[in-house]
């Protein structure tokens, strides 16, 4: 490859934010294009057709003079569920649409139109295996996310589950068998990516994912987060905890509802901490399955009218809540990589998050936030007690978890990193054909 021509990537993935839809994986794909375009890479983006209505940000993307589009559709066998959110359609029509996409890449590929290819999960199956066939050098990065079809980490692993997942895992240890190099999304996620993966730690380097400080400061409006609290019957005294996340069973909202309702209650000869365990509310912001699961509970514990389920919300209004948030609460009991934890550390509010995934590589306790075992709704709730009875400390911690993203989370430090790894790779595989 001419040093002095642009890199040429394929992006291979099920989904992105602004054609598919929030979600973690689908932000990560989404910043990530936005940044290789603005690096001046060339980019072949290999992913379904959108499922949204076209907006300035999707039409930013689609129509960068050095953006292709090649849209694959997604196929889901009937009665499998709605795409992408059950074990069938994962096993099902996941794999398949990964070894169409993946055979894009390979035409490509043999086409000498890209340099190298970026996959994400399974969608680069088709790659993967026409790669290992062809002896085809053109490199391939995988990045498995969480890699929930494993259990993950911090998730409770049924035979069951293992079972009816197994096309799945298998699919994806096929495209880390044929990828020059697999990326783990935190330091603590290397141990679950070897061992998931039945790879050599050598072949893993960590890229973490990241925040664009950039959108998180444009959106720092203080005048809009005491909107969110004056439309909500929030005081500006009120001590404000807040949520992030799909409300599902494995982000552990349940949990936190518990500990907050054992902080409401006066313990027996206890003073609650200068009055403010009798003044506080919980922001909830997101969308999910167990939304009214959790609104019954709260009611039930008492909390109910401390309590604000949002929906989900626009970016601008998700970020007016972090700006006037007190404190940032994360309960998840399985995580890959939380981006909610990273934007509201960019907002400068201290996180109290569980020790699962690799939240430990972002919450320093006692410097950014306060970390606890998942689950444990007791713990939560002393660890509560103890930062509600600390907000002389809450700034700092705050301002810390801020320097913590600049330096190690932030896109203009990853994207580089990423780049780095992709031209050791070129350089690696232009010497290699030259034996």
């Amino acid at each position: 490859m001419n040093q002095m021509s642009p890199l040429r990537i394929a992006i291979v993935t099920r989904a992105m934010a602004s054609l598919h839809g929030p979600g973690g994986l689908e932000r990560h794909v989404d910043d990530l294009v936005r940044h290789l375009l603005a690096s001046g890479t060339v980019v072949a983006l290999i992913t379904r057709p959108s499922t949204r209505v076209v907006d300035s940000q999707q039409s930013e993307i689609l129509n960068h003079q050095n953006l292709t589009f090649h849209p694959i559709s997604y196929r889901t066998f009937p009665g499998f569920g709605y795409r992408g959110t059950t074990i069938l359609d994962r096993n099902s029509a996941y794999p398949f649409f990964g070894w169409r996409a993946g055979r894009v890449a390979a035409r490509l590929a043999q086409d000498g139109q890209i340099d190298l290819v970026h996959g994400h999960g399974a969608s680069v199956f088709g790659f993967a295996r026409t790669r290992q066939l062809d002896n085809c050098r053109v490199p391939l990065v995988l990045n498995p996310h969480g890699m929930e079809e494993f259990g993950g980490l911090g998730q409770s692993r049924s035979a069951l589950k293992a079972l009816a997942n197994r096309p799945l895992q298998l699919a994806v240890r096929a495209c880390a068998h044929a990828a020059d190099c697999i990326i783990a999304t935190d330091k603590a996620m290397v141990p679950n990516v070897v061992s998931n993966l039945r790879t050599q730690e050598s072949r893993v380097t960590v890229v973490p994912n990241a925040v664009d400080l950039e959108v998180c400061d444009s959106h720092a409006s203080v005048e809009l987060g005491r909107q969110q609290r004056t439309t909500n019957g929030i005081t500006p005294s009120e001590f404000l905890i807040l949520s992030v996340g799909r409300l599902d069973k494995n982000k552990g909202f349940d949990v936190l509802a518990r500990a907050l309702a054992q902080v409401n209650q006066s313990q027996s000869g206890q003073t609650p901490v200068s009055g403010l365990e009798q003044n506080w509310r919980w922001v909830v912001v997101g969308e999910g399955p167990e939304h009214r699961a959790l609104v019954k509970l709260v009611n039930q514990l008492g909390i109910g009218g401390r309590t604000v389920f949002t929906g989900r919300l626009s970016d601008a209004d998700v970020h007016a809540w972090y700006e006037t948030a007190s404190l940032f609460i994360h309960p998840t009991l399985y995580e890959g990589s939380s981006l909610a934890t990273l934007e509201a550390m960019a907002h400068r509010r201290p996180v109290i998050a569980t020790m699962v995934g690799g939240l430990p590589d972002k919450v320093e306790p006692g410097v950014s936030g306060w970390l606890v075992e998942p689950g444990s709704v007791t713990a939560l709730a002393a660890v509560i007690r103890d930062a509600i009875g600390q907000t002389e400390r809450l700034a700092t911690m705050g301002q810390a978890g801020r320097s913590i993203v600049e330096r190690d989370f932030s896109w203009n430090t990853v994207i580089k990193h990423l780049l780095a790894v992709y031209r050791e790779l070129l350089l690696r595989a232009e010497t290699l054909g030259d034996v």
